[in-house]
């Protein structure tokens, strides 16, 4: 990281052990948010902690064009009843990501989060995908996009495969408008499931630098026809 331009320390000093915290502290201003994404760094801390800066190494990534869709997941794309649609409610979608969930105690998704990530989605950074099931938002994910770079911050869903369904129709409008990474943070099963794998952090850096130069995409129209 070229720390001349960046109010962050250099990766090389990010810890192990959590993995990947690089720093405390600062604000959610538009500017420090969109500082950290060129540089590869999220926030991520719960209620009553400062604010924490993280790169972890390796990188869960998906690359667009190797997106798994399991025979299952294509049977409800091609046959549910469902429409896709992008930025109509993000707000919406990310209080739905921060609604809690069984098994877990809180939330990261602060208050201050909603209303540092809403400040960018006016801005034209921050985007959702919904998945919408008679005439309800029943599934989505938001999160950023510099460039040709694409940062995956949350999902939700209420009914089977809904968070699946927008996930596979971003990915697959990100591979036709020419993005090369979709940010997925850190491994889970889910993921998985859908083709993102790891990569080594310094790999990670390389290819976030050759993408996030390219303009800003103005293509955010997602069709059904995608997996037709």
């Amino acid at each position: 990281m070229n720390t001349e331009h960046s109010s962050f320390p250099a990766l090389e000093h990010a810890l192990k052990q959590p993995n990947g915290l690089l720093a405390s502290g600062g604000d959610l201003s538009p500017e420090r948010l969109l500082d950290a994404y060129r540089h590869g760094i999220f926030p991520w801390f719960s209620a009553g902690d400062p604010i924490l800066w993280w790169s972890p190494d390796p990188r869960m990534v998906l690359f667009p064009d190797e997106l798994k869709v399991s025979h299952s997941l294509r049977k409800t794309l091609h046959k549910a009843r469902y429409e896709v649609r992008s930025d109509t409610c993000f707000e919406r979608v990310m209080r739905a990501c921060a609604a809690p969930r069984a098994g877990q105690s809180g939330t990261w998704i602060l208050e201050e989060m909603i209303q540092a990530y809403c400040t960018l989605h006016r801005m034209g950074y921050a985007h959702s995908v919904e998945t919408w099931m008679d005439g309800e938002l029943v599934g989505g994910l938001y999160g950023m996009a510099i460039g040709r770079m694409f940062y995956g911050e949350s999902m939700f869903s209420t009914r089977s495969d809904a968070s699946k369904i927008a996930f596979a129709h971003l990915a697959k409008q990100l591979e036709r408008s020419g993005f090369g990474m979709i940010d997925c943070q850190m491994h889970t099963p889910h993921l998985a499931s859908l083709g993102a794998r790891e990569i080594p952090r310094d790999e990670f850096i390389a290819k976030l630098q050759e993408l996030i130069h390219y303009p800003a995409s103005d293509n955010w129209h997602l069709d059904r026809d995608l997996f037709q």
